[in-house]
């Protein structure tokens, strides 16, 4: 287990170093501006320097991921129930859906911040928004795909709509739904970043997205190298705990099935 870990830990950590040690020297060699690209010791000390604003604004972005990517969860399971109950619904329904996925959030971050104001709450929606899709696609895509022959099975022996929605369609869904929180969970961090580019101003308390964009504004180049490092990190957090979530669901359930 120990050799395994350190195979998947040790090549990315070993590429990071050495490109990290590449471009402090052609930083130092070339005598290049820091406010044009700093170098990754300089980077290294505004963290030490800003570590409380960073981790703060952190927080907050978490929390505003955290929020936006549950309401498109349990929001679009629901959905995803719906479609899987009526083809009408579906066929009526799914290209607004898709819609969501497809307009630009450029295009509506006006009506968000005039239906909701700046702030938090505007952040919510916008991460909700983005990271909503995969959960309708892939949570329709498993509650419809079921076995005919299970269906027919079930049918035969007079099983409701509510039992079958509930021991075959929903059983039938859990990878598909695993599947597409995964993914809405990364688009969770990128919904409240780009959140707050538009609507992160107006309270007390501050995400990366506003300290992306002020530090870029200010050409503060290693603060917003920092921002940007610590959005990845964050999103890595985030996406790595709903993986380990759901596998550990996925091996619940496979040990069900057996």
């Amino acid at each position: 287990m120990k050799g395994a870990w350190f195979r998947v830990v040790l090549p990315p950590l070993a590429l990071f170093l050495l490109v990290a040690a590449v471009w402090q020297a052609m930083v130092m060699l070339l005598n290049v501006p820091p406010y044009v690209l700093p170098s990754p010791a300089r980077i290294l000390a505004t963290v030490e320097e800003q570590a409380g604003p960073l981790v703060g604004a952190s927080l907050w972005t978490a929390w505003a991921a955290f929020c936006g990517f549950s309401a498109s969860l349990l929001i679009g399971t629901l959905i995803a129930f719906a479609f899987s109950q009526s083809d009408i619904i579906r066929r009526s329904m799914y290209p607004y859906a898709i819609f969501l996925q497809t307009v630009p959030i450029v295009a509506i971050a006006p009506l968000i911040i005039i239906w909701f104001g700046t702030g938090f709450p505007s952040i919510v929606f916008v991460s909700f928004i983005i990271s909503l899709f995969p959960i309708i696609t892939n949570a329709t895509s498993g509650l419809t795909s079921v076995d005919s022959n299970l269906l027919d099975l079930f049918t035969l022996h007079h099983a409701t709509r509510r039992q079958i929605l509930l021991k075959l369609r929903l059983p039938n869904a859990v990878p598909h739904l695993v599947t597409g929180a995964r993914i809405s969970s990364g688009l969770s961090v990128i919904g409240a970043i780009v959140g707050e580019f538009f609507a992160g101003y107006g309270s007390a308390q501050h995400g990366l997205g506003y300290l992306i964009v002020l530090t870029s504004g200010q050409l503060k180049t290693a603060y917003l190298f920092a921002c940007i490092g610590a959005s990845t990190a964050l999103g890595l957090i985030i996406f790595t705990s709903v993986g380990l979530v759901g596998d550990a669901i996925l091996s619940r359930w496979q040990e069900t099935r057996r």
